[in-house]
C-alpha cells in the first residue's frame, strides 16, 4: 500500500479558490486532505483529526493562523505536528 494514501493533511486557507487548488492537487497524489475556511474549524479539525501535516495560512478570520499554531503548541494533541506556513 502506498504510504501516503493514509496521510492526512488540514489546509487552513480563507480564500476558497486556493484551498481548492491545494486540496486537489494534493488528493490527486494520495493525499486525505480537509480544508478550514477560519481559526475555529481549524482548531477543532486539527483537534479531532490529528493529521500529519497542516498548512497553515496567517490571515485567516476569527482566530488568526499565529495564534492557531501557538494554542496547537500548548496542547498535547498539536506539538508535534508539522506545520507550514502558507500565507
Amino acid at each position: 500500500m502506498d504510504p501516503i494514501a493514509q496521510k492526512t493533511i488540514v489546509i487552513v486557507e480563507d480564500n476558497a479558490a486556493l484551498a481548492d487548488i491545494y486540496k486537489t492537487r494534493l488528493t490527486m497524489i494520495g493525499y486525505q486532505v480537509f480544508v478550514a475556511y477560519d481559526g475555529v474549524a481549524a482548531l477543532t479539525l486539527i483537534e479531532q483529526g490529528r493529521p500529519d501535516l497542516v498548512l497553515l495560512d496567517l490571515m485567516v478570520p476569527q482566530i488568526a493562523g499565529d495564534q492557531i499554531l501557538t494554542r496547537m503548541r500548548q496542547t498535547p494533541w498539536g506539538k508535534d505536528i508539522p506545520v507550514y506556513i502558507i500565507s
